[in-house]
């Protein structure tokens, strides 16, 4: 099983090594020299051996290039990161979800291991599986194994529920997650279990997080702050703080990808983010998202004219670019806004706020309340 990755990304050139975050950036020569390496059966070069020993700590010293480098070529797509929603089921019924619908469904097998080679062919270098629940996908331990001997740096978005489960720990420690992001509801029974409308989900939760620490996998919490939890904010980051490397708090509850309002019940009243002036998205151009079924989508917002990658192939992906920009186009209740220039919401995001019929300071984030924002 390869210890390192070497990858294009854009016009640069990386080694990256699984279940660690730090890479390094080498010349195109040397991405050739290892393509070399490994095709004629050579040791791994000098200057990896130094560097990740270095780096990782990794000994490399008179080992094959072959098995231990895995070398992946410039593709023409050269896209680097996508989205996977392996499955939209999900075992927890959370008052504040943005699909849709949570239909239990999605390609079978082969078709997977085809969609997962188109990703690759695509240039996809990070893979995040995400649902629904990816987990109690009947196909997650296999397609996971997939993306990680095709040469992806697999992220999982997770309710955690099943972490606990030997089979499930067993894979990642064999196959070490570039990272798990793990959503916390609450730190209690009675908020986690009340957003979730899953009686017990806290203690699912809680063995997960413990397991996957004793495994030392790779952490990161997304705190989602709701009115079921906004009180035990300061538990929540206690529990962040001992259980994942680092954690990002969310307060911003937005309505379904289709404009359906029903999840904006759940916002905590007075914690709507102050996020960063918004000033584009790379969505569709540099990543991309795929549904259960194969349709590819600049994000999991912004899901106009989907592209169905199982009929078309990868030269359906040449028209993502277009279609993402011209979701991007300020329209609707966003058009003619004055204070446009400080916007915090993409685009998509603000249709979906907008045919919900939501009111402004549920979205919006100008202070003034200016009903042309």
């Amino acid at each position: 099983m390869h210890q390192v990755i070497a990858s294009p990304q854009g016009d640069k050139f990386i080694i990256a090594r699984p279940g660690t975050r730090k890479g390094m950036q080498i010349p195109r020569a040397m991405h050739h020299e290892l393509s070399s390496a490994v095709a004629n059966g050579r040791d791994v070069p000098g200057w990896l051996v130094n560097a990740g020993r270095e780096a990782w700590g990794l000994e490399l010293s008179g080992q094959p290039a072959r098995g231990n480098v895995l070398v992946r070529p410039v593709t023409p797509l050269n896209y680097s990161r996508a989205t996977w929603e392996i499955n939209k089921g999900c075992n927890f019924n959370c008052e504040h979800c943005y699909l849709a619908e949570r239909a239990f469904e999605g390609l079978p097998r082969d078709e997977k291991d085809r969609l997962l080679s188109m990703l690759r062919d695509a240039g996809v270098l990070w893979l995040q599986f995400t649902g629904g629940e990816p987990t109690i996908d009947r196909d997650f331990p296999h397609s996971y194994r997939q993306a990680f001997i095709l040469g992806m740096l697999v992220e999982i978005l997770t309710n955690g529920s099943r972490l606990h489960r030997p089979e499930i720990i067993e894979l990642l420690s064999a196959m070490p997650p570039h990272k798990v992001t793990v959503s916390l509801y609450g730190a209690s029974p009675e908020s986690f279990d009340s957003l979730t409308r899953k009686p017990g989900a806290f203690k699912l939760l809680t063995k997960g997080l413990k397991a996957a620490k004793e495994a030392n996998v790779p952490l990161e919490l997304a705190l989602i702050v709701t009115k079921h939890n906004a009180h035990e904010v300061q538990a929540m980051r206690e529990i962040a703080d001992e259980y994942a490397t680092t954690y990002t708090e969310y307060a911003n509850i937005s309505p379904t990808y289709d404009g359906n309002p029903q999840p904006l019940a759940a916002q905590a009243p007075g914690f709507l983010d102050k996020s960063s002036v918004f000033k584009g998205c790379p969505a569709g151009h540099t990543f991309f998202h795929v549904d259960p079924h194969g349709f590819a989508t600049m994000c999991k917002v912004g899901r106009e004219n989907p592209i169905g990658l199982m009929t078309e192939g990868l030269d359906g992906l040449l028209r993502l670019p277009a279609i993402a920009d011209a979701q991007m186009l300020r329209s609707g209740g966003c058009s003619g806004c004055q204070l446009s220039a400080t916007c915090r919401v993409c685009r998509p995001l603000a249709k979906a706020y907008q045919e919900a019929k939501a009111p402004l300071n549920t979205y919006c984030q100008h202070d003034n309340g200016d009903e042309t924002a």
